[in-house]
């Protein structure tokens, strides 16, 4: 796949000898398959930061809102040195136009979430956050992160890379040119895919397209991202597609024979009591979309928002 999309990954995962004690945590599920799609920008922290390989291990320790990183037997604080070098990080990653970040997790430098921080008393407490993904998350708050550990979840997994797959787009249509159409062009092709995530943002953000040439533009498509992100981050449920799917099949009721609409009723009401996952009712979909050229399914994403080969709706 040519102009990949390019995401940040932590150097450990893709099989780079980085960590502590020289050795990695190469994730096949990133390199193998999401390789075949994505470009990886690797980051390590403490290689990064000047820290040799093998050395001796980091922790976390105090307040877990602003912990600081210390070495584990010898006590030494190199809070200082790590926040100095990933502010500057942050920086020059604005180069390379990131559509995303996986991080590796219970790192107290990479860590997203439940990272453990010591006390006074050597309790720990999994409320902290690495202090390079606070520093990146503070930075590109609008860049979909992750932790490769939660991507074994389906849901998870499905919820990221239809963000990646998302921002990439709009990126694109962005980089067309910052005018109202482009803006009504992306939210049209892409209004049932945000209705499966959220219907408050749907309802929100079509309202505040039509309203769009009332304000100026770049607050507009500044606005319309920050929306789109944050309602991307909220999961799809079965409830939220069912209504989407019933939504596709009130275009083709004038269409349908009767054995096909009950064909798609049997469908959905399989998916609706999850003995078929979403991708049979909405390869059904897309096989109507083509046979009786609806043109404007035909332009929704939500049929079609990332590779099929990924097989992210096999399980959800």
């Amino acid at each position: 796949m040519e102009n990949r999309i390019r995401i940040g990954v932590s150097s450990c995962l893709l099989g780079q000898p980085v960590r502590y004690d020289g050795s990695h945590k190469h994730d096949r599920y990133i390199t193998d398959i999401l390789g075949q799609y994505l470009e990886f920008v690797p980051v390590c922290p403490e290689v990064e930061a000047g820290f040799p390989t093998p050395r001796e291990t980091f922790r976390l320790v105090g307040d877990p809102g602003t912990p600081r990183l210390v070495t584990t037997r010898s006590q030494v604080d190199h809070t200082e040195r790590m926040t100095a070098w990933a502010e500057k990080r942050v920086q020059e990653l604005e180069k390379e136009n990131l559509c995303g970040f996986i991080f590796k997790s219970d790192s107290p430098s990479s860590g997203l979430e439940r990272v453990k921080v010591y006390n006074a008393k050597g309790m720990a407490e999994k409320k902290g956050v690495g202090l390079f993904a606070r520093a990146f998350t503070r930075h590109f708050p609008l860049i979909p992160v992750e932790e490769e550990g939660r991507l074994n979840d389906a849901k998870i997994r499905e919820t990221f890379i239809e963000q990646i797959f998302t921002l990439r787009r709009w990126r694109e249509i962005t980089a067309q040119g910052r005018i109202l159409k482009n803006l009504v062009d992306f939210h049209t092709r892409h209004k049932l895919l945000i209705l499966s995530h959220s219907p408050i943002h749907y309802k929100q953000m079509g309202k505040y397209v039509a309203e769009a040439k009332k304000i100026s533009i770049w607050l507009a498509y500044s606005e319309y991202e920050r929306l789109l992100m944050e309602a991307l981050r909220l999961k799809t449920t079965r409830k939220k597609n069912l209504n989407v799917l019933q939504h596709i099949l009130g275009y083709f009721k004038q269409k349908l024979g009767s054995d096909e609409k009950q064909e798609m009723i049997e469908i959905l009401d399989q998916y609706r009591s999850e003995v078929v996952p979403l991708i049979v009712p909405v390869t059904l979909m897309n096989h109507y979309v083509r046979k009786y050229d609806e043109p404007y399914l035909k332009q929704q994403v939500y049929l079609n928002p990332h590779p099929v080969a990924l097989k992210l709706r096999n399980h959800v």
